[in-house]
């Protein structure tokens, strides 16, 4: 944090002795200091202001807001690490230098509350900040596609950002060093740039249009994960967003409590409580308890969920209790409802804003012979949290090697509805036996990662043999062998 000194003087040398006259009715000006604020911003440019040391954070998200030309800000929000390098959300009503206990005030401008119908937003800037905000969850791997939709997606932000396609400017692979998915293959970007020069005409704001509508129907939109353990010791993720509660295990969701259902949440160290609606065929209210990390993760996860309930599911905020004999928190939320954003946006009146689409930040990745990304371990996209790390194991000790290719991508229509199916084959191949169960369930497996939305309703298994790549030279009497397994899944 770096701070400065406003002040003024009264023009006297140090060396002058004032009267007493000259000291009675004169008022020394106070200090001001400030704190030098820096945000990320979504299009990953920095914006520097200075703030009043003693300011609220209400003053720098506005600051925020009027530098970003931004009148529904009611979903965005700034957040900052702690010393636990924890993402936390800037409360608006208290003030910032008791928030940021240490350090440097750094933020990050965000996307704090996901409209479940991006529609519903006024203006194109609105729409144009939360884009980049889901591009940004899509590539870090926070919403997870399907490589149908990552094409889809990608193919409308391509639009937006280089406009309709143009043979002589987008010659080759002209969208290789643009983001779209976090393992970014060959395959994805012809097919991207295959859609792409189908949208001739459309604008850059009806493209995102086009983005969001897709993308708000992905399951993970707008969920805020947390790490905890259940009443049985086991790992899973706790997902705050617009509806209620989510619960998952192993990247599967295993139960989803919607607001209505839920009477009170509540934590107590590291613990966290949700209070149970009783069914019905039910008499008694149930509780469930959480274990989290610690007790600013409890704390930590506890507001997130006062503060979406109230947001999505409240025509106003209820005001804190007042008084010294206040059992609980005060902690309630300061800002205002999605009812009454959608109220206040109904009332802007002017000119659609002019704004500038920032490019995407550019990459260069080298490829792998079969299209593929090479990566290094840092960048691994690990979706099991150490099941990967398991399953590599086994591959490597029976010294198996595994490729993914696509050949069939089909869209059928059934009674009105566009259904998509991709049927991938997985070669697995080895210079010893494979077991067969587990060859399938590794394929099945890496098929449900690439396609998480999607589930494998048909795995085919083909046995074939050939001759090793040292014997082919050799007489045909030398029985060497590679044993190979086809397995073709059939994802919907």
């Amino acid at each position: 944090m770096e701070e400065k000194d406003y002040s003024e003087t009264d023009g006297l040398s140090d060396k002058t002795t004032p009267s007493k006259t000259q000291k009675s009715p004169q008022k020394i000006n106070k200090k001001v200091k400030s704190a030098l604020c820096r945000v990320t911003l979504l299009d990953a440019s920095e914006y520097e202001c200075e703030v009043e040391k003693h300011a609220r954070g209400q003053v720098l998200f506005d600051m925020v807001c009027e530098h970003l030309n931004l009148l529904e800000k009611d979903y965005f929000g700034l957040t900052f690490c702690d010393s636990d390098s924890q993402k936390n959300w800037l409360d608006p009503s208290k003030e910032i230098k008791k928030q940021i206990r240490s350090g440097s005030w750094n933020f990050a401008f965000t996307v704090k509350f996901y409209p479940p119908d991006p529609a519903q937003l006024t203006e194109d800037i609105t729409r144009y900040y939360l884009c980049l905000q889901l591009r940004a969850d899509i590539i870090t791997g926070r919403l997870p596609c399907s490589f149908v939709t990552h094409a889809l997606l990608g193919s409308y932000a391509v639009q937006a950002e280089l406009g309709d396609y143009d043979a002589e400017e987008h010659v080759g692979n002209y969208v290789s060093e643009l983001r779209f998915a976090p393992n970014q293959t060959r395959e994805l970007e012809e097919r991207i740039m295959e859609l792409h020069k189908t949208y001739r005409g459309m604008t850059p704001g009806e493209a995102e249009i086009h983005f969001l509508e897709n993308a708000k129907k992905l399951s993970m939109y707008g969920v805020d994960l947390h790490h905890a353990k259940d009443s049985e010791g086991i790992d899973i993720m706790l997902g705050v967003c617009a509806n209620g509660l989510l619960i998952y295990r192993d990247r599967l969701r295993i139960n989803r409590f919607a607001w209505p259902k839920i009477l009170k949440i509540s934590y107590k160290r590291s613990n966290f409580y949700i209070k149970i609606r009783p069914g019905e065929y039910e008499q008694f209210e149930s509780t469930i308890g959480f274990k989290l990390p610690n007790h600013r993760s409890a704390k930590r996860l506890w507001k997130v969920c006062i503060e979406h309930h109230t947001f999505f599911r409240l025509v106003s905020p209820e005001p804190p209790p007042k008084g010294f004999l206040v059992m609980g928190s005060k902690f309630r939320y300061s800002g205002r409802t999605q009812a009454q954003t959608r109220q206040a946006s109904a009332l802007i009146d002017r000119p659609a804003p002019f704004f500038e689409r920032s490019s995407s930040k550019r990459y260069t990745m080298s490829r792998s012979l079969d299209g593929g990304m090479l990566r290094t371990g840092e960048e691994e996209w690990d979706w099991s949290s150490g099941g990967n790390k398991k399953a590599a194991l086994e591959r490597r000790a029976a010294r198996v090697t595994s490729r993914v290719l696509l050949f069939l991508l089909a869209q059928t229509v059934k009674g009105g509805f566009s259904e998509t199916r991709i049927e991938k084959r997985i070669i697995i191949t080895g210079d010893e036996d494979v077991d067969q169960d587990q060859a399938l369930a590794l394929a099945i497996k890496e098929a449900k990662l690439q396609h998480p939305d999607m589930l494998v309703t048909k795995a085919v298994v083909y046995r074939e043999t050939e001759p090793s790549p040292e014997e082919r030279d050799k007489k045909p009497q030398v029985g060497g062998e590679v044993i190979r397994y086809n397995l073709c899944l059939l994802c919907m």
